[in-house]
């Protein structure tokens, strides 16, 4: 089968196909919701990570503005996407996300980039739609547990390993800045690795990974939480030790123990513990998360809602967790546009712990959008406006456009 072939979304296919044409959905829409998909672009922004913003078009004039989580491919992906969705109603997000997954499921939709481009897609609808609605995104997810969302902000020194400059900065961000939630690193050298290839830990490094969290959690005190992020570096024996070693402290969470694949491995780690175990940045979808939920292998699961599937998916996460009274800090490194789209997701679950924000040395993060104000004393506020509540700054977009990438073409 050709490529050509694969592009033509009027093509036979032995895939399911749940367009709307196949699925006879020919009926008009009244007041003003007959509305269809024109097209869908991207533009790489070179923000801390290779931003990749989505942009659907309507012919009726309404754009929606998205992001998918960062990495090579993901623009070529979307453009394959684009004519299973161009002349279809935005309207329909849950279906046209299923649509997608379906048309890419011979080329491993299961996960992976491909997750990750429809994820900027799905997030772009729920922009657009709010827009035609003229609802804010958090309405199309059933409404609202809160006001604002609480973010914690990730951490980093030029000094990563010494305990003494992390809390430094721990102390500045929380008195300075205003946050009441941090994160720091772990996987940081400590200059006592013998071989940092078998994932092991030994004796003095677990005691430096120790120091780091005593000073950090000493010096905020009770004025912020502190989690900690390892970054699935560890063997299962290393990360139970580290674990039960920091039991002492006031940790927050530890994240990322191990690596993500073996769910068996995760759960007896989480469950050796009595520091609270957060994992879920890089599996993918709620079928992903079942088994961390199912048989209790997370105290907190952490998706990335421009990554995971989006924000109905993502949604779909914090349901199935919430009847594990699990809660959901969401993973994030994204420009304002994913971020708010996480903080969409964020009012609308009852279960949301913190959302992250990984740019606070980024000086011209929030430039992106016209918007101003976007995170004040470590919460933030959800706009009423419909859709996302953001206006991409299109002149501050292209100022800051990666090598080799040109604008939306508004025409």
């Amino acid at each position: 089968m050709s490529y050509e072939h694969l592009q033509d979304p009027n093509a036979e296919y032995t895939m399911r196909d749940l367009s709307a044409e196949t699925m006879g959905l020919s009926r008009p829409r009244s007041e003003g919701r007959d509305v269809e998909i024109t097209d869908v672009q991207t533009a790489i922004v070179d923000g801390n990570y290779p931003w990749t913003l989505v942009r659907v078009y309507t012919d009726d004039g309404r754009v929606g503005n998205g992001e998918a989580y960062w990495g090579g491919a993901i623009p070529e992906i979307i453009e394959r996407l684009k004519p299973f969705v161009v002349g279809e109603n935005p309207l329909d997000i849950d279906r046209l996300y299923e649509h997608m997954v379906q048309k890419m499921s011979g080329e491993g939709s299961i996960a992976g980039k491909d997750i990750a481009a429809i994820s900027g897609v799905e997030l772009a609808l729920h922009d657009v739609a709010g827009k035609i609605l003229d609802v804010p995104a958090y309405q199309l997810l059933g409404g609202k547990y809160r006001d604002e969302v609480r973010t914690y902000c990730d951490c980093h020194t030029e000094e990563e390993a010494d305990p003494d400059a992390c809390a430094d900065e721990a102390e500045r961000v929380v008195d300075d800045l205003g946050y009441d939630a941090l994160k720091f690193d772990l996987d940081v050298p400590s200059g006592h690795e013998k071989d940092r290839a078998n994932r092991h830990l030994r004796g003095p490094e677990i005691e430096h990974k120790a120091e780091i969290v005593e000073k950090v959690t000493d010096r905020v005190g009770d004025k912020a939480d502190v989690a900690f992020d390892c970054h699935w570096a560890f063997t299962a024996g290393s990360a139970k030790r580290l674990a039960r070693r920091l039991e002492r402290y006031d940790v927050w969470w530890l994240e990322d123990p191990v690596p993500p694949e073996n769910h068996d491995v995760q759960r007896e780690v989480t469950q050796s513990t009595g520091t609270p175990i957060a994992v879920g940045e890089n599996v993918y979808r709620t079928h992903g998360q079942r088994r961390l939920l199912t048989e209790q292998a997370a105290d907190i699961v952490a998706p990335d809602v421009p990554k995971v599937g989006g924000m109905r998916e993502t949604a779909k996460i914090a349901t199935l967790a919430d009847m594990f009274y699990v809660p959901v800090a969401m993973h994030n490194v994204s420009s304002p546009i994913g971020t708010m789209a996480s903080a969409h997701v964020g009012a609308a679950i009852p279960n949301s712990l913190a959302l992250e924000y990984h740019s606070y040395e980024l000086g011209w993060w929030e430039d992106l959008v016209e918007e101003d104000g976007l995170i004040q004393d470590g919460y933030m506020a959800i706009p009423e406006e419909p859709g996302l509540g953001l206006t991409l700054d299109l002149d501050a977009v292209e100022a800051h456009l990666a090598d080799g990438e040109t604008l939306f073409d508004e025409a």
